[in-house]
């Protein structure tokens, strides 16, 4: 199991042929007609095709707002492309630089150790291709904004000052990564909730339907459950199940490719090649 509540498989090392470069045909890639540097998304991956799906649909939405950029997918577990064989790719193709982006949520196990150790590897393989990682996409007001409309898409009014708010995450091991759900939690209820409590879906406590049980108990006329997870998938659907059995009266979709998503990833691929422009300017 990884340290983020969810089992781990690893896919082969760059040293194969498998190409996911500029020139390739690979699905998960834009075409060659593209300028930017590459972005390379790095998702968490699922054995649920769904989540796939759903990665695919946000990075058409990014490829829309840059259609200069060549936009690639990866995933760190359980789904290929492996992130080292795209960069493998890229670089093999001639690429001198390119933005490893984290389609992650929270900064956590997969933030801090995984994704350094693919790019330490991929720089001892690929010394000259530069690599600049971006930030993980939360926290910021951006996901609130797309938590808030995805509550709105199960039926729940903004700001409803009868509607508690339990904001469910993964749940990590990183008692930090937990205390931004935390933070963001209390920065939501300012925004006229009844009240608005964090949740974990494994790792932590409480557990999504405790949040639910403890709203209710406390008077709170209806508890409405937003989904802070990127795509579907075992925790999303267990979540689902299990607050509305303790009496949830909605359950938000995934954030998915809401568009206030897509234009954080770009806002934080611009971020990245800013900050290492200006750490060169010196």
């Amino acid at each position: 199991m990884g340290r983020d509540g969810q089992d781990r498989v690893r896919y082969p090392p760059v040293s194969s042929p498998h190409r996911t470069g500029p020139h390739s045909t690979d699905p998960h890639t834009t075409g060659p007609h593209s300028t930017g540097r590459p972005m390379v998304a790095v998702a968490h991956g699922s054995r649920d095709p769904r989540a796939a799906a759903t990665v695919a649909a946000l990075l058409d939405a990014v490829r829309a707002r840059r259609p200069d950029v060549p936009v690639h997918a990866s995933f760190l577990d359980h789904a290929p492309p492996a992130p080292d064989r795209v960069l493998d790719g890229l670089a093999r193709d001639g690429a001198d630089e390119a933005v490893v982006l984290p389609l992650l949520l929270t900064a956590a196990y997969h933030s801090k150790t995984d994704i350094p150790g693919v790019l330490n590897r991929v720089r001892a393989l690929h010394p000259r291709l530069r690599l600049r990682t971006a930030e993980t996409l939360g926290p910021d007001p951006l996901l609130i904004d797309a938590l808030e409309r995805r509550l709105s898409d199960a039926g729940v009014e903004a700001g409803d000052p009868d509607t508690a708010v339990v904001l469910v995450s993964a749940g990590s091991s990183d008692p930090a990564a937990n205390a931004v759900i935390a933070r963001l939690a209390r920065e939501w209820r300012a925004r006229g909730w009844r009240g608005v409590v964090p949740a974990y879906a494994s790792a932590a406590r409480p557990r999504p339907a405790e949040a639910v049980a403890a709203l209710l108990d406390a008077g709170a006329p209806r508890v409405a459950v937003a989904s802070y997870f990127l795509a579907p998938g075992y925790f999303a659907d267990k979540v689902r199940a299990e607050t509305l059995a303790a009496g949830a009266a909605a359950v938000s979709p995934v954030l998915g490719a809401a568009p206030e998503v897509a234009d954080l990833v770009v806002r934080r691929y611009t971020e990245a090649l800013e900050t290492a422009r200006a750490a060169a300017a010196g």
